[in-house]
């Protein structure tokens, strides 16, 4: 059965930092949620962290949204944790799942298990990194387990084994779901939908192109050869 827009299982979170365009995306019903961290945040300019979120959850109250923390000591981490959680019922706290001395975040997501914070763990690669969270969530409010697939094709490795053992991993705690994250092109939707994957989030070009899902490949032809034709004459190319 060809896959469309409207037939997909997995969640569509949108990936970004600009308060307009994440409000104008947020208009769109096929997305669930929204995911955003300090490197999109820097890129469109933000100084005020806590001014740019509070504000934003103003208007976004109905849907997931995640902020990340952005220490790296876990005892000014976890403080940053319980403040960002007090931001709404709907804020998910981003965690690395490591501080920049590669130091396991494991240890303080034990300890905050129990405090109701709503977590996504951020970054993780591997199968180790996946089972030593889920273990460490499983008393733990709803929260998310986001593994970088697309980084990890980018090393030349198939992800689709980890993603399919993550949910295995995942699937007696079902409080816990699935991040897909960083995917690189549309098809990688098609296999978050295709494996059973709970979430994916999109950036916004990769959005832009939700609309082409089960589109027919002789019309998608045509408009091909009917772009290369238009662009040329309005070059005014000769020969």
């Amino acid at each position: 059965m060809t896959v469309t827009a409207q037939t997909l299982r997995v969640k569509i979170y949108a990936d970004g930092a600009d308060r307009a365009e994440m409000l104008a995306i947020g208009a769109n019903p096929l997305i669930r949620g929204f995911t955003t961290n300090p490197t999109l945040m820097r890129k469109v300019g933000i100084t005020d962290y806590e001014g740019f979120a509070r504000d934003l959850l103003t208007e976004i109250r109905d849907r997931p949204v995640s902020f990340e923390v952005f220490s790296d000591e876990f005892d000014e981490m976890e403080l940053q944790c319980e403040k960002i959680a007090s931001w709404g019922d709907n804020v998910y706290v981003k965690v690395p799942i490591t501080n920049t001395r590669g130091e396991s975040i494991i240890p303080l997501l034990r300890r905050l298990a129990p405090s109701g914070v709503k977590f996504n763990v951020t970054a993780l690669f591997t199968e180790k990194q996946v089972r030593e969270t889920s273990d460490a969530l499983a008393t733990a409010a709803p929260c998310n387990i986001s593994v970088f697939a697309g980084r990890v094709a980018d090393a030349g490795i198939d992800p689709l084994p980890l993603m399919r053992r993550a949910l295995e991993i995942m699937a007696p705690r079902p409080q816990q779901e699935l991040i897909w994250a960083s995917p690189r092109e549309i098809y990688n939707v098609v296999q978050a939908h295709d494996i059973g994957c709970h979430i994916i989030t999109v950036t916004h070009d990769i959005l832009a192109k939700l609309p082409g899902l089960g589109k027919d490949l002789e019309q998608f032809s045509l408009e091909t050869v009917k772009m290369f034709r238009n662009d040329a004459v309005a070059a005014g190319f000769r020969l």
